[in-house]
């Protein structure tokens, strides 16, 4: 189990000394008893405060972390287990409304055990408020970075934590849309902890409490640096910079396990870098595809970089969020193509293969952020070209881009294995033709 601190510890770990400002909570009073005249509701209420020094379930403000203002949002699991009622809504609501107000980040520390019991409905209505602010401050622009605590779990979870654009956990944290009493006898508790709701695409990163502070304030910095220039397409790593002399040659020097590779080009190109991890339905693809925020001659540049091998439904779907991410907060994008196609096994086919590749296709096509593609070594068919930018894709020395692979194309034209390499020569895929077709814009290092 994740260790519990309160709303008030939370805060002054993460903030920077001395800058951290409580917003003042909203005025609402309430009948007896709250709105179900639930016997003893204000007697709870009056222990719990007793108990935590807080008179609501949340604490609101602005503060710097790492630099970078935001509006921090800390829950005190100690009252009423960090419950959500009318008055918390009505702190949540006026804490999203602030940020909007000062279009700087907001910052959900979520602790909670979900809904208020003594306010039935009508704290269960609290989360379509919280949804709303949400929505709102997404559609202005502004980045929404959750830190999971434990527990995270209810309605808590279902919308200030997984409706964040960065969800950060802490190691062991209870989450899960199902709290410890209300699940399944025979559940299994590893499915609801932090590590499972990562591997199962739902949060980005587990984060030790010794790590938090710098990586919270490493992605404030990144989510607030909009730029309108495109990211220009990184070196060429490859030890040589002739362009290959037949279409074969292409291939089999993209194929080449001594050529380097996606992170291998991340690492080169970014001082420092932070990954998105997940496709918020179910799935990852953490070998396939990488994707993030990272800094370039000082500037913020999100990416979305196939790593060679077979693009899984997963990994197509994370860099559709990574794009559409960086589209609404002003970040340019760069992509790095690199796959022999996209999966086509069975797994692949019941996870959605064909709408996850044409939800690439979608967000690179209404993208209002500049995007810049580096071909890096095989493209591969529409599973490649889901990524790439139109009419600012590049490629390397020893990358090639095809319709399909040519062993696959002389199959479909019924030829024999021996007129595969004539095959690669036909389909004219080699960087120095793809430029004269017009099909890439250049290539570098040649």
């Amino acid at each position: 189990m994740a260790e519990r601190l309160s709303a008030r510890e939370v805060l002054t770990a993460l903030a920077d000394e001395a800058t951290f400002d409580e917003l003042p909570p909203p005025a609402r009073i309430s009948p007896p008893d709250g709105p179900l005249a639930w016997p003893g509701y204000d007697a709870a209420r009056a222990r719990a405060a007793a108990h935590t020094g807080e008179e609501e379930s949340v604490v609101c403000g602005t503060a710097r972390v790492g630099g970078t203002r935001a509006v921090l949002i800390a829950f005190e699991f100690g009252f009423l287990g960090g419950s959500l009622g009318e008055r918390t809504g009505d702190r949540l609501e006026a804490a999203y409304a602030y940020a909007r107000q000062r279009r700087i980040p907001v910052v959900p520390l979520v602790a909670t055990g979900g809904s208020r019991m003594q306010e039935g409905m009508r704290a269960l209505t609290q989360l379509q408020r919280v949804a709303r602010e949400s929505a709102l401050t997404r559609e202005a622009g502004l980045a929404q970075v959750a830190v999971l605590r434990d527990p995270t779990t209810g309605g808590g979870w279902a919308t200030l934590g997984a409706g964040a654009d960065v969800v950060l956990a802490l190691p062991g944290a209870q989450v899960g849309f199902a709290g410890s009493r209300v699940r399944p006898a025979d559940a299994d508790p590893a499915a609801y902890t932090a590590e499972a709701q990562v591997a199962a695409g739902a949060a980005d990163a587990v984060v030790p409490p010794a790590q938090l502070r710098a990586t919270l304030a490493r992605w404030l910095r990144l989510l607030t640096c909009p730029s309108t220039t495109p990211a220009p397409p990184p070196e060429p790593l490859g030890e040589t910079a002739v362009l290959p002399a037949t279409g074969w040659d292409a291939v089999r020097r993209a194929r080449s396990p001594l050529r380097p590779r996606a992170a291998a080009y991340l690492d080169a190109y970014f001082t420092d870098r932070v990954s998105i991890s997940g496709d918020r339905c179910g799935g990852a693809d953490p070998d396939g595809m990488l994707c993030g925020f990272g800094t370039h001659e000082g500037r913020t540049v999100a990416y979305a970089a196939q790593t060679g091998t077979a693009t899984r439904p997963a990994g197509y779907r994370t860099a559709a969020r990574l794009i559409r991410l960086a589209d609404r907060l002003g970040i340019p994008v760069l992509t790095l193509v690199d796959t022999p196609g996209a999966a086509n096994d069975a797994e692949a086919e019941r996870q959605g293969a064909g709408a996850a590749i044409a939800d690439v296709f979608g967000a690179v096509a209404s993208a209002r952020t500049p995007l810049t593609t580096l071909v890096i070594g095989e493209g591969g068919s529409g599973g490649a070209l889901a990524l790439a930018a139109p009419g600012n894709t590049w490629a390397t020395p020893d990358s090639y881009f095809s319709v399909i692979a040519p062993e696959l194309a002389a199959a479909i034209l019924k030829r024999p294995p021996r007129e595969v390499e004539a095959t690669a020569d036909g389909l004219r895929i080699r960087p120095q033709d793809l430029v004269e077709l017009g099909v890439i814009r250049g290539t570098v290092g040649a």
